[in-house]
């Protein structure tokens, strides 16, 4: 019963999702949107159920599995990408390095405001 409940919490935050994504005409996916939905009701919750917890679990083992179609699709579409091959190696390497550097600066931040070790913390409370 857990496992039928967790399920049913996914595809009801997707569901909601693919409402509001229409309801609004945003240009996001319903799913995407689905997944905000469910992350702000877990925040809300404070925890995450059991059966939502198996129902992801298992997901997650077979997560692979869902690339397949990915890969497929660009094999048939193969002559597309062909096309475009230099505007989406540009894009993929100038979004990645971007990307790297975005996390590297925050990185850096956060690690320079919190303190090394827990007695710093106590040291710089005392003086």
């Amino acid at each position: 019963m857990p496992l039928i409940l967790g399920m049913s919490i996914l595809l009801g935050c997707q569901f909601i999702g693919e409402i509001l994504v229409h309801a609004l005409h945003l240009p996001v996916p319903g799913p995407v949107l689905g997944m905000a939905v469910l992350l702000v009701g877990l925040m809300v919750n404070g925890r995450v159920p059991a059966g939502l917890r198996t129902s992801g679990e298992g997901l997650l083992r077979y997560l692979t599995l869902l690339f397949v179609p990915a890969g497929v699709g660009i094999m048939v579409h193969f002559g597309l990408i062909e096309a475009d091959f230099w505007p989406i190696v540009v894009t993929l390497v100038v979004s990645t390095a971007l990307t790297l550097a975005v996390t590297a600066k925050v990185m850096e931040r956060l690690t320079r405001s919190t303190p090394r070790d827990p007695r710093d913390a106590l040291r710089e409370d005392r003086s």
